[in-house]
C-alpha cells in the first residue's frame, strides 16, 4: 500500500497530517453546537482526542484518511476533510467514504468543496479507487448539497438507519450519495 504523502495543497488550503498540537482546535471544533447539530450533538475534548487519534490510525492502516485542514495564508486549522472505510456494516459496505467538518466560521467560502475536490483526486490517482460514497441526514442541507455540488449522485435505495443510533432517533435516517472517479479523480 502506498505510504500517504505527508501533505496534499490546493490554491488556499493545505491538507496534512495529524500533529499533537491540534488537539486543542479540533476539541473546539467538536465543542461548537453549529458544527455538531447534525453529528448529535458537541462533544468533550476526551473524545475529540480519541477521534484525532482513529483518524491518524487510519493513515497509517489504509494510507488514506480524514486530512487536517489548515488555509494557507493564515496556517489555522479549519477543520478536516477526507476519507475512510465506513466504519460499520450496512447494505453499501464495505466502501470508502467522504466527509468534512469544517469550523463554523469558515463555512461559504468553498474550502470544502476545494478540500474534497483534492482528496478524490489522490484517492483515485495515488490508489486507483473508483468509488466513493458519502452520507448525511437529510435535515443536513449544506453537507447533501456539497455531496451534489462535487457530483455525487443521491441512491434513495441505499438509504439507510445509521447502525450507531436507536432507529427511533431524530438523526437516525441517512441518506446515501454515490460517485464514481473517472481518471483524474472527478465525480461523474
Amino acid at each position: 500500500m502506498p505510504r500517504p504523502p505527508l501533505r496534499i495543497e490546493t490554491d488556499r488550503l493545505v491538507l496534512r497530517r495529524w500533529r499533537a498540537t491540534d488537539a486543542a482546535p479540533l476539541a473546539a471544533l467538536h465543542a461548537d453546537p453549529e458544527v455538531m447539530r447534525y453529528l448529535v450533538g458537541p462533544i468533550g475534548h476526551a473524545l475529540s482526542d480519541v477521534l484525532l487519534a482513529r483518524m491518524e490510525a487510519h493513515f497509517e492502516a489504509h494510507g488514506f484518511g480524514m486530512w487536517a485542514v489548515e488555509r494557507r495564508a493564515e496556517g489555522d486549522l479549519i477543520g478536516f476533510v477526507g476519507a475512510q472505510q465506513v466504519p460499520f456494516t450496512a447494505a453499501f459496505t464495505p466502501a470508502i467514504e467522504i466527509g468534512w467538518r469544517l469550523a463554523a466560521a469558515v463555512w461559504g467560502k468553498g474550502y470544502a468543496q476545494e478540500a474534497a475536490l483534492a482528496v478524490l483526486r489522490d484517492l483515485r490517482m495515488r490508489l486507483g479507487v473508483d468509488r466513493v460514497v458519502a452520507y448525511t441526514v437529510p435535515a443536513n442541507r449544506r453537507s447533501w448539497r456539497r455531496m451534489e455540488r462535487l457530483g455525487f449522485r443521491r441512491d434513495p435505495e441505499g438509504d439507510f438507519a445509521h447502525p450507531r443510533l436507536p432507529p427511533a432517533h431524530p438523526l437516525s435516517l441517512h441518506w446515501l450519495y454515490r460517485a464514481r472517479l473517472d481518471e483524474a479523480g472527478r465525480p461523474c
